[in-house]
């Protein structure tokens, strides 16, 4: 897959695509990022290019232009491509949206900046998608977060492909907690169920491990699911 982040800080992303399964992602040709800096696309105004400008209307902060972000999208757009607009006005990001993005030949994402873009300029875009209810400073992390979760559903990124399918959210719930060496930890043993082999009493016990954190800390999720799985019980 290709994925192309546009935004006014290119450097942001050095560092978090150099490490770990990203890197070994793109390092092994499943990903190819690449980063394009929207004030190449700002006409020169004197000596410096501008690329944002005082909001119609009044009110504070600055609103990047239309033209250059038009030209931006527009320099990587192709009959392939998903552009997506990173806006906390967006829909929200979830495991579902992930694995579909997953499915796409090329993404094209557009980074926020400062107040925002000019609404002129989402006629390029497909989709706007938000990470979460809450501002950041600029939409780079957003990207970085889409990315990483989106990356994890595209074969070969995980070292064990069905890995992404029984994290949190897959089926509507929390994974279930996980145990490893030793035994016992403080005086907490590990559950005689993980123990068994028992495969069967094993995936009952994760669900309904999952289950039950998942009412504890979200229950507007396990309420959903419930309602979604009537004929099962905690």
């Amino acid at each position: 897959m290709r994925v192309d982040i546009l935004s006014l800080f290119p450097d942001y992303f050095r560092g978090p695509f150099d490490v770990s399964i990203l890197k070994r992602a793109i390092e092994s040709g499943l990903l190819d990022i690449q980063l394009v800096d929207i004030r190449d696309f700002a006409q020169k105004r004197g000596n410096y290019s501008k690329v944002d400008d005082r909001p119609y209307g009044g009110g504070p902060g600055m609103v990047l232009m239309p033209e250059p972000v038009c030209e931006a999208i527009r320099s990587r757009k192709t009959e392939k491509s998903h552009v997506i607009y990173l806006s906390p006005q967006g829909k929200k990001l979830t495991a579902a949206k992930c694995q579909e993005l997953s499915q796409k030949e090329h993404l094209v994402l557009l980074c926020g900046h400062y107040e925002g873009v000019d609404e002129r300029a989402l006629k390029e875009v497909d989709e706007e998608i938000s990470i979460g209810d809450y501002v950041l400073t600029n939409g780079c992390l957003a990207a970085i977060v889409l990315i990483d979760a989106m990356a994890r559903f595209i074969p070969g990124v995980l070292g064990h492909d069905e890995a992404a399918g029984q994290d949190s959210f897959q089926e509507g719930i929390f994974d279930a907690p996980h145990y490893t060496r030793p035994e016992t930890f403080e005086g907490i043993p590990v559950p005689e169920v993980l123990k068994t082999g028992n495969h069967a009493e094993i995936a009952k016990w994760r669900r309904k491990q999952g289950l039950a954190k998942t009412k504890r800390v979200r229950p507007d999720l396990s309420l959903q699911y419930l309602k979604e799985n009537q004929d099962e019980t905690e």
